[in-house]
């Protein structure tokens, strides 16, 4: 088996048009610039298309679909089996990024290629298998139909193979359709739709050609040791092993961030049924997680029905329970492996039908969608995914819709993405979050509702400090997204170390509200670096490692930037801004305008929300990468 230390620097390229491939190098410059998956897949994407990212048509064939491993995919670094999806929206209109668990980032890795980029559109149906010196096209008639189980087990897979599939709804271009690997999704934004508007059914990755090895072997054994030590200790991931997502639940009702009724309200009681710990009593769960993984986050369990199933995160839990006001954890099962099997995203779909329910109930739109009601739910989900009847205008959005009916308030997307299961009234900093977020309502672009609830580090109501955290952990994250390992490791690898570990909890909480310029520097994330200097046999210190986060999270900003996207985008749906009313005893709405202004200072955004010229000559973003052929 041939060996690959750090990264080879390959990109393979395919254009499923002329069914041809040929293999373009990456200059490590860019690979020390953006690091990896979500990073360096923005930056191929803006050189493909730098003059042109205004006319791209999401669903053209120019609209390249790009899959980038990171340089911790692969080695059997601490949760690592990871890679990014990088393209441009049909739900949104702008780059959607999304990090994603499973086999495929592994299976390319060793297959010999850091990324894969594919354009074109075939005539007829198609898979693409790649080996570590070949691509075959093959035909998909037989396939084309099938949902992504089906798909899976049709591909042939060893334990060394990679795939992404997509169910009906990509093919039948749902606008947040998404991409299965595994039992993982790239889930948000439609990049599913983007693969079925290729003719694309399948990209199956025989790897196992080559094994990838550290540049420093004693260095990289020693810092994963550390790294396992952390999430072993930090309670945190202790919760997530145990319950999964669904621990977030009981949290959020007394938090208030719980949906209830499309957002209207934000907290009941009944959501208790729904929590991670009263799922793992009712369905005897246990681990269904990434390979290596150490949080172990994802769980199964075994249903009345004697099936067994996984058991839904709490976004999918909180948009199909609480926010269309059911409490039937099983009707909540069987509904995500629907959505599962089909290729949707839980999120977009369950925050699309809310709003459905509500327009109906206040008459802006006919519809036998109800709140409280279930026996037609899995009809409508079947129906969106093949687009008939209602499903086929559901298919579109919330956005779309409330733009076709009215109700624009109610809609709970920021820039046409969905909002994840977090009232942002209950946690202010989550709401500047998903208004500022690259991608849209993204919940986990910066995750502040982590520091306001979670662990109670920041009070939830208020403006202070919420843009220097947004700010800080957005480009911490950009970077951990490009390494590629699991955002889940970042509490532990961030709490656990020295000095942080033994400092008074009630003076950090003090200082990270009112000293937080002061609070940051006690943070130390060396696992991270130290991980890819071992890897890659180059230096990467913390302030660099932030540097390249901020590199990245400004690109992708003025990408969207040429896509449209102004100061008038940064904003929450009305409902947030003016409804105070809720049925929790905190009655506030979110103060997002100082927090915007703030934020846009830390930035160095102008008054039209675009990043400063000299931010973006300082950090070479307009540095082409090279694609010399191999």
């Amino acid at each position: 088996m041939t060996e690959i230390t750090g990264s080879t620097n390959k990109l393979l390229t395919i254009n499923v048009s002329q069914q041809s491939w040929e293999v373009k190098r990456i200059e490590e410059k860019n690979r020390t610039s953006y690091l990896g998956g979500k990073g360096l897949g923005l930056k191929i994407y803006y050189d493909t298309l730098r003059d042109h990212l205004a006319d791209i048509d999401p669903l053209g064939k120019e609209n390249p679909l790009i899959f980038m491993a990171g340089v911790f995919t692969g080695t059997g670094a601490v949760c690592s089996a990871r890679f990014a999806g990088v393209t441009k929206s049909p739900l949104t209109g702008i780059m959607i990024t999304s990090s994603c668990g499973g086999p495929f980032g592994g299976a390319l890795r060793t297959a010999g290629y850091d990324g894969l980029l594919i354009s074109g559109k075939s005539d007829s149906p198609l898979y693409v298998e790649i080996t570590s010196g070949n691509v075959m096209f093959h035909d998909a008639q037989k396939i084309w139909g099938m949902d992504t189980e089906e798909t899976q087990k049709a591909a042939g897979l060893s334990k060394w193979d990679g795939e992404l599939v997509i169910g009906p709804a990509g093919e039948n271009g749902v606008l947040y359709a998404n991409i299965k690997s595994g039992h993982r999704f790239l889930g948000r934004g439609g990049m599913g739709a983007v693969m079925g508007s290729k003719n694309l059914k399948a990209v199956v990755v025989r790897g196992h050609a080559y094994k990838v090895r550290p540049a420093a072997k004693q260095m990289f054994h020693k810092v994963r040791s550390r790294a396992s030590r952390f999430i072993a200790k930090n309670e945190f991931s202790d919760k997530y092993r145990s319950f999964g997502t669904a621990y977030n639940v009981l949290p959020g009702i007394k938090a208030g961030y719980v949906p209830v009724r499309n957002f209207k309200y934000r907290t009941d009681d009944r959501f208790k049924l729904l929590s991670g710990e009263a799922m793992a009593e009712k369905y005897g769960t246990s681990s269904s997680s990434c390979i290596p993984c150490s949080i172990q986050c994802g769980h199964k369990g075994t249903f009345p029905d004697g099936t067994v199933k996984q058991i839904p995160e709490y976004e999918t839990t909180g948009l199909w329970g609480p926010n269309i006001d059911n409490y039937d954890s099983d009707k909540i099962g069987e509904w995500n492996l629907l959505m599962n099997r089909l290729g949707l995203d839980t999120i977009s779909t369950g925050g699309t039908v809310s709003w459905a329910m509500e327009a109906g109930e206040r008459g802006l739109r006919k519809t036998e969608l109800r709140f409280g009601r279930t026996d037609n739910i899995a009809g409508i989900i079947d129906d969106i995914a093949y687009r008939r009847g209602e499903g086929a205008e559901l298919a579109l959005g919330s956005r779309t819709l409330s733009s076709r009916y009215g109700g624009k308030d109610f809609a709970i997307q920021v820039k046409g993405l969905e909002m994840a299961a977090y009232d942002p009234r209950g946690a202010w900093g989550q709401g500047l979050s998903y208004a500022v977020a690259n991608r849209g309502a993204c919940h986990l672009s910066a995750f502040p509702v982590a520091l306001e609830v979670l662990f109670r580090f920041l009070d939830p109501y208020t403006t202070k400090a919420k843009a220097f955290w947004v700010d800080f952990f957005e480009n911490f994250y950009a970077a951990l997204n490009s390494l590629q390992t699991c955002q889940f490791t970042s509490f532990a690898y961030l709490l656990e170390p020295f000095p942080v570990r033994i400092f008074p909890g009630f003076l950090l909480k003090r200082a990270m509200q009112y000293l937080p310029s002061i609070a940051v520097r006690f943070l130390n994330f060396g696992v991270l670096n130290k991980t890819w200097e071992s890897i890659t046999g180059i230096k990467l210190s913390q302030k660099d490692f932030l540097r390249a986060g901020r590199r990245i999270h400004l690109l992708e900003r003025y990408m969207n930037t040429q896509m449209g996207i102004s100061q008038k985008d940064d904003t929450l749906p009305g409902r947030f801004l003016t409804e105070k009313d809720t049925n929790h005893p905190v009655n506030k709405t979110v103060s997002l305008k100082p927090m915007l202004e703030t934020y846009y200072k830390r930035k160095g955004y102008d008054e039209h929300g675009r990043p400063g010229k000299k931010d973006l000559k300082a950090l070479g973003i307009d540095d082409a990468y090279c694609d010399r052929k191999e």
